[in-house]
């Protein structure tokens, strides 16, 4: 996925009901993944894909969010957690369809993918953007961007 976490992050939001810290949590956790882009281009020099850092390895995060969630609900905080955890995994998922993710690791270092996603085009985003699945990412921006509308009209009507 190219440009789809963060409004998929927000249609988890709005299915939890969620506005405030819980809102800010699904977004967050949207897009927190792919915050190893900045070490892939200016610390490794693009060394290898970035889905084999620690922040997309879906272990890593199931082991994180089996001790911070009970914490989080004992300060009340449950429901942020759960949102910010929710959408991690959302993002992991969302990269399996065309990107690739390391379920199986420490056990195995394959990524996995639903589609293989074949450099066709000069730039690798140019392959992404012409490629079926992109058809998928302009969905979920549809169905983030109606969420919002509607969202937006009802406050309207009840002004």
């Amino acid at each position: 996925m190219l440009i789809a976490h963060l409004p998929a992050g927000y249609c988890l939001g709005r299915s939890l009901k969620a506005s405030g810290p819980v809102m800010a949590a699904a977004l967050l956790g949207s897009v927190l993944p792919d915050l190893d882009m900045l070490f892939f281009h200016f610390v490794d020099n693009k060394a290898f894909h970035h889905h084999r850092y620690w922040v997309h390895i879906p272990l890593f995060w199931a082991a994180v969010a089996l001790m911070a969630v009970p914490l989080a609900f004992r300060l009340k905080q449950g429901k942020v957690a759960v949102a910010f955890f929710a959408a991690i995994f959302l993002h992991m998922v969302l990269d399996s369809i065309g990107g690739g993710i390391m379920w199986g690791a420490p056990f195995s270092d394959e990524l996995y993918s639903i589609v293989t996603v074949e450099p066709t085009h000069s730039h690798w985003i140019l392959s992404f953007m012409f490629h079926w699945t992109f058809a998928a990412e302009i969905a979920i921006w549809l169905a983030a961007l109606m969420l919002w509308w509607s969202a937006r009209s009802t406050k309207a009507a009840l002004r």
